[in-house]
């Protein structure tokens, strides 16, 4: 067998859990938890923190790795709580008039909706399109036909930008049906029209390797495909781009915020105009120290390895899944992968048979040690760097019915 990218021996995993759900929560690495006690330790004795090394060079450090991970620049990042945050930032720093439109995907996850709908009151509109023929969400969700193989989502989306689209929002990664855009054919197009692509990017990082040719702006909870606790996230913004947004307002967002030796009472600063402009507040250092050791570990194998490695495995199971009750969605997933349409999630539509048949299953795995997850008709198996051919073989087993 292949050995892995990721060896599992760095994570607390064991043959009674086989956890393919990334796409709901990563597990954290070994090492993460080890910098998190180590940081805890020095909370307890406060005079062993270092104001240059942990306050400011934690957050400089992730900014770092991040950007490694992206291949963009440090300046560009932006340490924010979560996805939402992130987009909220983008949303309710950028210069709207009373009509301007945000277009959207059908079906994005709520991340990528809210922070658009409060700008309603603005007088800002928010637009979705149909990605495929007979795709639905909201209430109708469970009726929505599956992406199939051929479609063109980006076809869809370009030919809906209209002379009010100021912004067009999606997710990289679809997190219900597994759907992978193609940003940098978005990102020309909407370049060419004036028109600012902002990305939700947490089903992909960390799985696929990223491009940011054409974006505006991408953000990420780092709890998912990063393998890092909830609570800190990324922003990564264009530069041209985020001189158009508002500052975030924080005390840290202005020049010389930290030299004490000038006084903090002095307000006569200008605001910074690299990705700190744009962060809350102080920094969140004890989850900064475990996504610091979570991008290391990524970055230390390279995320193509990661991907090339999640496709391996998804191709050994969906061949695994011919001849079963699953052949016509092994037979769908086949040709989206083909196609690279797909990131780390397989998945598999529930064909017409409804929640039982798939709550029903996801039961039964769970009584085998595999925990998979199920989002508005789809039963969702995401794989990472971490799994094993063998981890595909059992997955393989639970959904044919061939596992005891």
């Amino acid at each position: 067998m292949n050995a892995p990218p990721l060896n599992p021996a760095l994570f607390h995993l064991d043959a009674d859990h086989l956890w393919v759900m990334h796409c709901a929560e990563g597990p954290v690495p070994r090492a993460a938890l080890r910098a998190v006690r180590a940081f805890m330790h020095k909370e307890l004795r406060p005079w062993e923190m270092g104001f240059e090394a942990d306050f400011v060079g934690l957050p400089a450090a992730v900014r770092a790795e991040a950007a490694l991970l992206l291949g963009g620049r440090p300046d560009d990042l932006s340490l924010t709580p979560t996805t939402s945050s992130g987009l909220v930032a983008v949303a309710q720093g950028f210069s709207w008039h009373e009509g301007d439109e945000v277009l959207a995907p059908l079906g994005e996850f709520p991340s990528n909706v809210w922070p658009w709908l409060a700008l309603r009151v603005r007088g800002v509109d928010f637009r979705e399109v149909p990605l495929w023929e007979g795709h639905t969400s909201g209430r109708e969700a469970w009726s929505s036909a599956p992406p199939p193989p051929g479609v063109d989502p980006e076809a869809r989306l370009l030919e809906a930008l209209g002379p009010k689209t100021r912004i067009l929002a999606l997710s990289w990664v679809r997190f219900q049906d597994g759907l992978k855009l193609d940003l940098r054919r978005l990102g020309g197009a909407c370049r060419e029209r004036g028109i600012h692509l902002v990305v939700d990017g947490i089903q992909a990082l960390g799985t696929v390797p990223a491009d940011l040719e054409g974006l505006s702006a991408l953000a990420s909870g780092g709890y998912k495909g990063l393998l890092a606790p909830e609570g800190l996230g990324l922003l990564w913004t264009d530069e041209a781009f985020r001189q158009r947004l508002a500052p975030s307002g924080s005390w840290l967002s202005v020049e010389q915020a930290t030299d004490f030796a000038r006084p903090s009472t002095d307000f006569h600063r200008a605001w910074l105009t690299d990705g700190r402009a744009l962060e809350p507040g102080g920094p969140n250092l004890l989850h900064a120290s475990a996504l610091l050791e979570s991008l290391r570990l990524l970055n230390g194998v390279g995320v193509p390895a990661i991907g090339a490695h999640v496709v391996q495995l998804q191709c050994r199971l969906l061949a695994a899944l011919r001849g079963s009750c699953w052949s016509i969605e092994a037979e769908r997933l086949e040709g989206l992968l083909a196609m690279d349409r797909l990131g780390p999630i397989l998945a598999f539509h529930h064909e017409g048979q409804g929640p039982e048949r798939l709550n029903l299953l996801l039961r039964a795995g769970y009584r085998q040690g595999i925990y998979a997850s199920v989002r508005e008709g789809y039963l969702r198996v995401a794989f990472h760097g971490f799994h094993t051919e063998g981890d595909a073989d059992r997955v393989a087993g639970w959904l044919s019915g061939r596992a005891s």
